[in-house]
């Protein structure tokens, strides 16, 4: 298919893929919460479980990129390349 004409998500059965990282988080908590709640039926329940597993793979997947271009770009400005991970605790040792 050779036509330049953008593919409809829903025409092709896929779910609507979120434009941005905050908004695939947010549909990802939403459905969480949902579920918690356990008032779906079984077939929406699953339904929403594999929509939160694709949301939690692009999540995963944005962040990762995110993570390679700072690391790219530490390198271009010649600054120590080694990231370490994120502890939301240490600010608060510090204070």
């Amino acid at each position: 298919m050779s036509d330049d004409k953008p593919t409809d998500d829903k025409e092709s059965g896929a779910a609507p893929k979120p434009a941005r990282f905050e908004e695939a988080l947010g549909e990802l908590e939403s459905l969480v919460e949902s579920l918690e709640k356990g008032e779906l039926s079984l077939e929406d329940s699953l339904a929403s479980f594999e929509r939160g597993v694709n949301l939690a793979r692009e999540c995963r997947d944005s962040l990762a990129a995110a993570e390679q271009k700072v690391q790219i770009l530490l390198e271009r400005e010649g600054k120590d390349a080694q990231l370490a991970d994120f502890d939301p605790d240490a600010d608060a040792d510090e204070q």
